[in-house]
């Protein structure tokens, strides 16, 4: 297709599989010849990563509805004229959505990542049904929530469910990953990797963690819960038997290291990034049907999927898993064939490359 100039919009100042899409989305783009910016406030991680990969981008004082963040935006987008806007908070949705009010603008693609309840109110309906050119999400029962919670076309709604780098994840020694990072070498090692929200479910897997014997965990990430979850396992007298590892830049080693991944979210998931990471690698894994989990993991295929906030089905999934070698190959060899047939990131290029090219399309005509 032609080049485009894109411009992604992120309020949020937070840190998660939310914000590396949008990375990883716009350094795809820039690949293949797009010229891609990112606008997010100057003190956000994402600001600070972007510059980091390369990639322009705007400071602008988004992270909350204002009218300073609203002429901010407004005077970004004249200047930059790129033909989509593609917003991915709420905030600089409705910012995004009220720049183009009484004037020529681009088209606004809006990207819905999380599952969390949308407002019934006559001012989303206008923003999702009248103020965007498309909605994406990351999932198909992201897609059917914003279709039943918002009455907008169905016809403008599309779900695609982010892409990983089958070239970087992708099945590793083991060994080498545990002598390399440090950890016990023969036990059996379970790992969650994810930003530390209460709603990923660390609390659930450490409960679990105290019920099942002779097995690690190693937990990845950092978020507002580290100290509740550090106090947790220091309580539970299970210091011994869990590395905390804080955020890390590069996972893959760490999805290496591991015999099982463990997420059971129980709210606010489109697709997660990590369950389709650990797929990749060859990890069966073991989760919730939390947001659009259920796409990608299917209970005895390519996982164990358990009762959310339930500690003793997580503990019961872990020791099953550890104690049939035969399932955990199973399973792990069924998650690799799907990541290898699904989850690319050129196939989630390729989809929103349409997405902008129907949106411009339309605009036009």
């Amino acid at each position: 297709m032609s080049r485009l100039k894109l411009l992604h919009t992120e309020s949020s100042c937070g840190w998660g599989g939310q914000e590396l899409r949008v990375l990883a989305e716009a350094q795809g783009m820039t690949r293949r010849g797009h010229e891609v910016w990112i606008g997010a406030p100057a003190e956000s991680r994402i600001y600070r990563e972007a510059a980091q990969r390369g990639l322009p981008a705007a400071a602008l004082p988004i992270g909350r509805k204002s009218w300073t963040g609203f002429r901010a935006l407004r005077r970004c987008i004249e200047r930059l004229d790129p033909h989509i806007v593609n917003s991915h908070s709420s905030t600089d949705t409705w910012l995004a959505a009220l720049t183009g009010l009484g004037r020529n603008h681009p088209p606004l693609v809006r990207t819905r990542h999380i599952s969390a309840p949308i407002p019934q109110n006559p001012a989303t309906r206008w923003l999702y049904r009248r103020a965007t050119a498309r909605v994406v999400t990351t999932g198909e029962a992201l897609r059917i929530q914003v279709i039943e919670q918002t009455g907008t076309d169905p016809g403008r709604v599309c779900s695609v469910p982010t892409g990983i780098d089958l070239d970087v994840f992708k099945p590793g020694d083991r060994h080498a990953a545990r002598s390399r990072l440090g950890l016990p070498i023969d036990a059996f090692t379970v790992g969650i990797v994810a930003t530390l929200r209460s709603w990923k479910g660390h609390v659930h897997l450490v409960r679990a963690m105290a019920q099942v014997r002779e097995v690690h965990l190693v937990i990845v990430g950092d978020g507002p819960l580290g100290e509740h979850i550090a106090r947790q396992v220091e309580q539970s007298g299970l210091t011994a038997r869990v590395t905390l590892a804080g955020h890390q830049a590069d996972v893959v080693p760490w999805m290496h290291s591991l015999d099982v991944l463990a997420l059971p979210s129980y709210a606010n998931e489109g697709v997660p990034q990590a369950i389709m990471q650990a797929m990749a690698c060859g990890l069966p894994v073991i989760t919730t049907a939390a947001g659009g989990i259920g796409e990608i993991a299917c209970d005895g295929v390519n996982a164990l999927v358990v009762p959310m906030r339930d500690a003793n089905a997580i503990a019961a999934a872990i020791a099953r898993i550890k104690e049939s070698p035969a399932l955990r190959v199973r399973l792990g060899e069924a998650g690799l064939a799907r990541a290898k047939a699904e989850f690319s990131i050129e196939r989630m290029l390729d989809r929103m490359e349409a997405v902008f090219s129907r949106a411009i399309s339309e605009t036009v005509s």
